[in-house]
């Protein structure tokens, strides 16, 4: 997106997380609250996004690293107070400036975009996301006139009779960078010592600026993030839309409510995902596959067509090839398994050797016997059969039989009268 910059306000601290971290570190479904909003911004096409942080620099900067700009805000006396220390940062840059909330993990790239480019098509000064709650406590209310946007009052300040406005502002505008660089020095004061930005839509529609709105459609969009019991609710809401976006392109998840899906996962259509599974991150799964139930299948992993993972088995940066099946109880991690090849019950793939993570490799159309152990390194080739609870520790050649156990012997009558 040409000419729009990202600006985060993530200075503020509070502690009703009660948590060592603050809110925007806390994990949100595998991500921390404050990158979960930065990629929101980015994937709806915005490049430079520049982060305001404050007594929690150091802890912002270790999650996002050199991904973005950061702007420190030494006091935090408010939004207003926060845009401007950006000011020097936005001084002779033209387009647009998307400012957002640090606290809105759930926010869509689309209804950033279609911020933005309202914004820029209707030539507003400003734009403001809005969205209708019915207990909107906490939240500023929009004030309008004639149906246009007027005014912002944020609760502190807010009469009995705005307090029942059920129209909220959100927490992410999008400004012609001019007009707000423009008019943020002539912020004044609240009556409790803050700045707010809020107060800057006012004094561009007395001066006859051109303020607009757009009600966001999903008001789960809109939840801040502030407490525990809020992060899981948010948590539950992220799952419930990343399954039911895989659901809706074609993947048969049997119980929705214990399956957790992370974020950009790839699924192909007419694979089942059972009960009780969870899928991280980056995972790439293909077509008519078998998930589940039990099953832990974590990043790095991408599997073919056709492949079966069955109950209580991990798999890590493993990739599967087209057919094969681990039916349960397994673990393979670090590997690199071919066509058409039976991984047996209790395998495992022994990859980490206290130091070190360590590779198996396995062919096409193998059978691996129950309860083996993969030492790696080790290279099993083609068309191989490996006894059940054999220890490998040698790579295997293409068509051979791999036994590796003490060979068993009976002793007759040993038991006999103990």
């Amino acid at each position: 997106m040409e000419n729009v910059i990202g600006l985060v306000m993530a200075a503020g601290v509070d502690n009703r997380m009660k948590s060592k971290k603050s809110k925007l570190a806390q994990e949100l479904y595998g991500k921390p609250v404050i990158k979960r909003v930065v990629d929101s911004i980015k994937k709806a096409g915005i490049s430079e996004v520049a982060v305001i942080v404050g007594e929690n620099k150091s802890e912002i900067e270790e999650i996002l690293k050199d991904e973005v700009t950061y702007l420190y805000q030494e006091k935090c006396l408010g939004t207003g107070h926060a845009i401007m220390q950006a000011s020097s940062y936005l001084e002779g840059k033209k387009g647009r400036v998307l400012i957002a909330n640090g606290n809105i993990p759930l926010i869509k790239p689309e209804t950033i975009q279609t911020l933005v480019e309202k914004s820029q098509k209707e030539e507003e000064a400003a734009t403001i996301l809005t969205g209708i709650l019915t207990k909107p406590s906490g939240y500023g209310r929009i004030i309008r006139t004639d149906s246009k946007i007027t005014e912002i009052i944020e609760e502190k300040e807010a009469t009995e009779a705005q307090k029942r406005i059920l129209e909220v502002n959100v927490g992410l505008y999008c400004f012609e960078i001019e007009k707000i660089t423009n008019i943020i020095g002539k912020l004044q004061k609240s009556s409790i010592g803050l700045y707010y930005l809020t107060d800057v839509i006012k004094m561009m529609t007395t001066v006859g600026e051109k303020v607009g709105g757009l009600l966001v459609e999903d008001e789960t969009e809109i939840l801040s993030l502030n407490t525990k019991v809020q992060l899981e609710m948010l948590t539950r809401i992220l799952r419930i839309r990343i399954n039911t976006m895989h659901m809706n392109n074609g993947v048969t998840i049997e119980d929705m409510n214990t399956t957790y899906i992370y974020d950009d996962v790839e699924i192909g259509i007419d694979t089942v995902i059972h009960p009780n599974t969870t899928i991280k991150s980056g995972v790439v799964i293909g077509e008519d596959c078998n998930i589940g139930p039990n099953a832990y299948i974590r990043e790095g992993c991408k599997l073919a067509n056709k492949v079966k993972v069955g109950s209580f088995v991990e798999i890590k940066k493993a990739i599967i090839g087209e057919g094969s099946k681990v039916p349960h109880l397994s673990y393979m991690g670090d590997c690199e398994i071919g066509k058409k090849c039976n991984i047996g019950c209790g395998t495992i793939t022994c990859n980490y050797d206290g130091k070190n993570k360590h590779k198996t490799k396995i062919g096409d159309n193998c059978f691996i016997g129950s309860n083996v152990n993969i030492v790696a390194p080790v290279t099993i080739g083609d068309h191989v059969l490996v006894a059940a609870g054999s220890t490998i520790t040698k790579d295997v050649p293409s068509e051979a039989l791999a036994v590796a156990r003490e060979r068993q012997t009976n002793k007759e009558g040993w038991n006999k009268g103990k």
